[in-house]
């Protein structure tokens, strides 16, 4: 399964999960709840991934924690936020470059509505043919 088969499960359930639970709960109810029904559909799924960082040539280990990583390819970041600004989409492309991966999905549960709370950001990852 590549990162683009795995981004259309991950917006179908992060859009069923917002339909059943609403906006306004904590990040990490959404978390438990976004993970629990991606390994229902068979993902591998690691929440609170430690993804270390190199800093002049030394290795960080406390570097960043990956919210959600879906089968070691698709980075997911959850909000439960008014609004996502431009400094949560740069905080997530930062994390696929430290991370080496190519798609990350910011998913804010804030929103009264799910579908405008996707945000899909790749690095360097080819377009679909």
């Amino acid at each position: 399964m590549n990162e683009n088969e795995i981004g259309r499960i991950v917006v179908d359930v992060a859009i069923a999960v917002h339909r059943e639970l609403g906006p306004g709960l904590l990040e990490s109810v959404y978390e438990a709840v976004l993970a629990d029904e991606l390994a229902a559909r068979g993902l591998n799924v690691a929440r609170q991934v430690l993804v270390p960082i190199t800093y002049k040539g030394k290795q960080i280990e406390d570097g960043y924690r990956a919210d959600i990583v879906v089968n070691d390819l698709v980075v997911l970041e959850l909000k439960s936020l008014e609004a996502i600004r431009d400094v949560h989409k740069k905080q997530l492309l930062t994390y696929l470059k430290l991370g080496g991966k190519k798609l990350g999905y910011l998913l804010n549960f804030g929103e009264a509505v799910m579908k405008k709370g996707i945000v899909r950001i790749v690095n360097s990852l080819p377009e679909e043919t």
